[in-house]
């Protein structure tokens, strides 16, 4: 294989064959049924910066949670079992990391990088001579005995060793640690050698649910080292996970997930489950070059999104799958995961479907799930959400607790306490990737720097890219280099844009429909701005029991109900916040504005600053619509049930007569809202 690019982290050299197009890619060498290249290659964690109010989000994460958590939650501070303690030995503390590591080297905090390279450290520098790695088991404690193939049972789980790989494979990316290579190779060459006497079962169902994740970094270090063991490995990790692979592409499982709700195979149905799962058949695809298995992974998401989805953007999961009703929720665990798993399944498939389904739950579904400080985080949230608070809730999830819908650190589980970080962090760094032709794709779009190696020369470049998007549909990137350069760009053009304008340095190149990606392809000189205009049409779309949801490019958008906020406290799970609307919230849009969106009024508000912050007040847009208010529209345990319409959409029940404007806003900015709408005349 031939290199492609020379990225600005000493020493990295990413190498690869891809077919821009998206198409089966196995380069001629290969024998049929082999390992296919990806589309795009990710970018050494760092190649990215984050700018204005991305860089904002991120630095809120740094002086919140994200930077703090090992020294406010307990589990991750008293004696932790990945630093050789007795505590914390689960998943916890590497779910933490594998957002605080990339947060880390993203705004190249030095105190952070510190702080996380403790645990990577320790990992590491512990690993038995087995190639076993992890915190100290009983047996190891208690027996003082070596942990080996032939004695596997004395070790403990497979499923948080998964997570801590993620974390250490995104730090050797931007480090280029010469540790880590070995490190992993060793572990893979233990697996390999112990998997028939210690399944991923042995323990628990968790790895055995979620073994794509090991089966991902096995597939990752095999594109390093080509050591043919490692497809072996990731054969048999795969065969004794879940299927999900067959499973997604057989309309019976998302079906009887819509219809049973029972305790009989939930791990099945298990939302944050389904979100890891999603990246499985791409990586059964990446392995074999069998394109049946990018037909299940088309099949299954889109039978998950038309059974389960919501109109932010993601599926209803509270715990389980639980069907398209807006009053349904969501596990902010099975965002981020859900979001992760389609940035590792649009860098092997090349899909622009996963493109837009990844910016829309991003900035949707993503922000609304946690307070301004990014210090309490919301377990499930609802798509028509008019109050937060302490109940019961129709969540598939056993709610004596009653405590999974309100804003705490340690309301509802503490997975999503740790889980959280990886949202925004790997988004950032998943906003550019390579292309096989010495070039640079830009799959997602938000303010950010990248620096790169591009061209036959491996010229360095660095490209501004400048833009308040998703609030603006302008986004210019600034070349700078020292000397003029060939290499393609590649821009997404999202499924929702009519048409897409091209211009350089101010001139229209062309205009592009959406759906696909466009690549210019020419010599840079420096200061050169390419500009993407993605104009933004007012559009309804059609969600569960027949309601209507506003949007607007990437953002849908919400009834603006100012905010009551009520501070309580739970003797278990400690401080938690309830929140209120001021304003009544039962409106139902009019048809004349379904039948013609165009006549709804957008106005800025203001501009997403450095300083922005997705709540209410730092809303940049506004949209006008008309609706009326439904009398009967009540709170029936704790949620507003959608009000029956006809097939033809229509509510027929009491309606008042007086039309009024109501306020719709971006629904990332929103914690209590309606956004599906029941439609009246």
């Amino acid at each position: 294989m031939k290199s492609l690019a020379l990225f600005f982290i000493p020493a990295l050299i990413l190498s690869f064959k891809a077919d821009p197009a998206g198409k089966k890619n196995v380069s001629p060498e290969d024998p049929p049924g082999s390992f296919v290249h990806p589309v795009y290659a990710e970018l050494p964690l760092g190649a990215v910066k984050p700018k204005g109010w991305l860089r904002h989000q991120l630095q809120i994460m740094r002086d919140g949670s994200t930077g703090h958590l090992d020294e406010t939650y307990w589990k991750l501070k008293n004696d932790n079992g990945w630093l050789g303690g007795k505590g914390d030995g689960w998943e916890e503390t590497p779910y933490w990391l594998d957002g605080a590591v990339p947060l880390a080297y993203l705004l190249d905090d030095k105190a952070l990088q510190q702080k996380v390279l403790k645990y990577i450290n320790w990992t590491i520098q512990h690993q038995r001579p087995s190639g076993y790695f992890g915190p100290v088991t009983k047996a190891e404690r208690e027996k003082g005995i070596e942990i080996k193939p032939e004695n596997c049972k004395d070790g403990d789980d497979w499923w948080p060793k998964m997570v801590m790989l993620k974390v250490i494979k995104q730090y050797y990316t931007a480090t280029k640690d010469s540790r880590v290579i070995p490190f992993m190779t060793k572990y893979f060459d233990y697996q390999l050698k112990t998997l028939k006497s210690c399944p991923l079962s042995t323990w628990t169902e968790w790895a055995e649910s979620r073994g794509a994740d090991n089966v991902l970094i096995v597939q990752w270090l095999y594109g390093i080292t080509k050591n043919e063991n490692l497809l072996e490995l990731a054969a048999i990790l795969q065969a004794q996970s879940f299927q999900w692979s067959n499973w997604l592409g057989n309309r019976n499982w998302v079906i009887d997930a819509a219809a049973q709700q029972n305790d009989e195979f939930w791990m099945r149905r298990h939302g944050v489950n389904v979100g890891m799962a999603l990246k499985d058949p791409a990586l059964n695809y990446q392995r074999t070059g069998d394109p049946n298995y990018i037909k299940a992974l088309n099949t299954g998401f889109n039978d998950i999104m038309n059974l389960h989805g919501l109109p932010m953007g993601v599926f209803s999961a509270d715990e389980d799958l639980h069907g398209n009703n807006p009053t349904q929720g969501t596990e902010l665990c099975a965002i981020v995961e859900s979001m992760f798993s389609l940035e590792e399944i649009i860098a092997i498939t090349g899909d622009v479907h996963y493109m837009d389904a990844l910016e829309r739950m991003t900035f949707n579904a993503l922000p609304t799930q946690t307070t301004d400080d990014y210090n309490n985080k919301q377990y499930f949230q609802i798509a028509n959400q008019v109050q937060v608070k302490r109940g019961v809730f129709n969540f598939s999830l056993p709610f004596d607790r009653e405590m999974n819908n309100v804003f705490g650190a340690r309301s509802g589980y503490t997975c999503c306490l740790a889980n959280m970080h990886q949202g925004w962090t790997k988004f950032t760094s998943h906003l550019w990737y390579a292309t096989a032709d010495k070039g640079l794709a830009a799959l997602e779009y938000s303010p950010n720097q990248i620096t790169a190696r591009v061209g036959d020369n491996d010229t360095e470049v660095i490209i501004d890219e400048q833009t308040e998007y998703p609030f603006d549909d302008r986004i210019n990137f600034e070349i700078n280099t020292k000397k003029a350069v060939t290499f393609p760009m590649q821009l997404r053009i999202p499924s929702w844009c009519k048409e897409a304008i091209i211009l350089i340095n101010g001139q229209q190149l062309q205009t592009e429909k959406g759906g696909k990606m466009v690549t210019v392809n020419r010599t840079w000189k420096n200061k050169d701005k390419l500009t993407l205009q993605l104009p933004m049409n007012v559009n309804t779309s059609n969600w569960g029991r027949n309601s209507r949801t506003v949007e607007r490019g990437p953002l849908v958008y919400a009834l603006k109900l100012n905010e009551k906020w009520e501070k309580g406290h739970d003797e278990k799970e400690g401080d938690y916040f309830n929140v209120y609307p001021k304003e009544d919230w039962n409106y139902g849009l009019l048809d004349s504005i379904i039948k013609n969106p165009a006549a709804m009024q957008v106005k800025k508000v203001k501009p997403a600053t450095e300083s922005f912050i997705w709540n209410l007040e730092n809303a940049p847009l506004e949209i006008t619509a008309s609706a009326k208010k439904i009398p009967g529209w009540k709170i029936v345990n704790d949620v507003a049930p959608q009000p029956v319409t006809d097939r033809t959409g229509l509510f027929k029940g009491e309606v008042s007569n007086t039309p009024e404007e109501i306020k719709l806003v971006p629904y990332g900015c929103t914690k209590v809202r309606i956004v599906a709408f029941p439609v009246v005349k």
